[in-house]
């Protein structure tokens, strides 16, 4: 397994997107490496092993926008792509084949562009979802999104990751 650079980021509310005022988006640069021949597959399959079920393969959408229902993880498994986090005027990201974006229920995210061959394959912990979300959060989708907790492993590294250091529940 590579041993990636992790990058943490904390995001406040920004516009109509809460962001999680709880846990931060987590950036693993490289956790894969880029050149397997199925590193789609290799992906779900580390995901599914850490208990983070594989949901789909597709790309991000062009839009910002958040989930309430689920924290999500993207696995970038082929190409390049230039994201924001955090909403309108957050962080801009470029992430490539290899790299893998843990995002907490409530964090904005969009693509702003990416190469014509760009795959993500994405995981939510059992039983959360990915709602698309891009109106202003209501109080009753602030308190979803605070009923989620930290699941009990990181999507990349099992009960030791990064996720497990950076999010602290706090209950």
């Amino acid at each position: 397994m590579a041993v990636p650079t992790i990058l943490v980021l904390p995001f406040e509310e920004r516009g109509p997107i809460p962001n999680n005022p709880r846990f931060p988006a987590l950036v693993y640069q490289q956790a894969f490496r880029p050149d397997q021949a199925d590193l789609a597959g290799t992906m779900e399959r580390r995901f599914e092993d850490n208990g983070w079920p594989p949901a789909w393969r597709n790309g991000i959408y062009d839009f910002h926008h958040y989930h309430s229902k689920g924290h999500e993880v993207l696995g970038i498994a082929k190409g390049s792509a230039e994201l924001v986090l955090g909403g309108g005027g957050g962080r801009e990201l470029g992430v490539s084949a290899g790299d893998v974006v843990l995002l907490p229920a409530g964090t904005g995210h969009r693509r702003l562009n990416a190469s014509g061959d760009f795959l993500v394959v994405g995981a939510y912990p059992p039983g959360q979802s990915g709602d698309i979300l891009r109106d202003v959060a209501t109080v009753e989708i602030r308190a979803a999104i605070g009923r989620l907790g930290r699941p009990t492993t990181d999507p990349v590294s099992g009960r030791q990751g990064p996720m497990v250091e950076h999010w602290s529940d706090g209950r």
